[in-house]
């Protein structure tokens, strides 16, 4: 395999996603209250969500692989160019990824775990990508899910049985991914629009869909800081208030002028504060 196949199969697997959502996988482990599992089931954790996340990129890609030459963002990805061969033995591939990814989730750490790896997949590969992206403005909400399992599937590992921290961060990363992703949508309105994908800016208009940006980032914010009721410390309300901060500000500045410069700049402030919950969230959890 040469090194340009090579890119072209880490590209197909979306492995910074993955990467993304076995972090807070990891995170929902760190804030769950309990005995410590071991690095054996922690390193188990990781790598089953960071997997099951690989096979659902990959999929996405192989389903999409015939409309995604109608948007510059896609284009370039391996199954359009040609670089990899559409072979439906890449499904098999993927089909294996996930059992057993879910298998060994539930045979090491337990099934409750297991099932919220499944989950995340099954949101992103099959609701999202198969039934909701072209056919519903609330694609990217219901699809958002697949990080919240990610975090539960953590959370689980310590103890089956949900506490109020992990789940409400899981409502958090919930939350938080229509406004990211609208952001985003908002700056290449015209491209979802000739590919016929009903994002909200396509479906209500770019002004609208920065209001509703802008308070669906209030909501986060306000959600963000719920966990000081549960047990989260100053480090964490320190990072959910400048964070949030931020990106509602952001948020303010896309609602108050919707261009894509402001929407780019709503979209990478939802990175910040994402990376920032993360980080807060391990540390105050270390902390206490």
């Amino acid at each position: 395999m040469n090194i340009s196949t090579a890119r072209s199969v880490l590209g197909l697997f979306k492995l910074r996603i993955g990467f993304m959502i076995m972090i807070t996988a990891l995170v929902g482990l760190v804030v769950t209250p309990g005995p410590s599992i071991g690095l054996l089931k922690l390193l188990v954790v990781a790598l089953t969500v960071f997997v099951a996340s690989a096979s659902a990129g990959a999929f996405n890609q192989y389903y999409e692989r015939h409309t995604d030459h109608l948007m510059a963002r896609t284009r370039g990805r391996p199954f359009v160019t040609g670089s990899l061969p559409d072979s439906p033995a890449w499904l098999v591939l993927m089909a294996v990824m996930l059992v057993s990814s879910v298998s060994v989730a539930a045979w090491v750490i337990n099934p409750t775990s297991a099932v919220f790896v499944f989950l995340g997949a099954f949101f992103y590969a099959i609701v999202y990508t198969v039934w909701l992206k072209r056919r519903s403005w609330l694609n990217i909400v219901v699809g958002g899910l697949a990080g919240s399992f990610a975090v539960l599937a953590g959370a689980a590992a310590v103890n089956p049985v949900i506490g109020p921290l992990p789940l409400l961060l899981a409502i958090v990363l919930f939350l938080w991914t229509p406004p990211h992703f609208w952001s985003l949508a908002i700056a290449n309105e015209a491209e979802y629009a000739a590919a016929g994908v009903p994002m909200l800016p396509v479906v209500i208009g770019t002004p609208r869909a920065a209001q509703v940006v802008l308070w669906s980032t209030v909501a986060l914010a306000i959600t963000a800081l719920l966990p000081i009721w549960f047990g989260a410390g100053v480090i964490y309300l320190f990072g959910a208030v400048v964070g949030g901060g931020y990106f509602v500000y952001r948020a303010w500045l896309l609602a108050r002028s919707p261009s894509r410069k402001t929407a780019m700049g709503s979209f990478f402030a939802s990175l910040i504060q994402l990376s920032l919950l993360l980080v807060v969230s391990t540390l105050d959890s270390w902390v206490a």
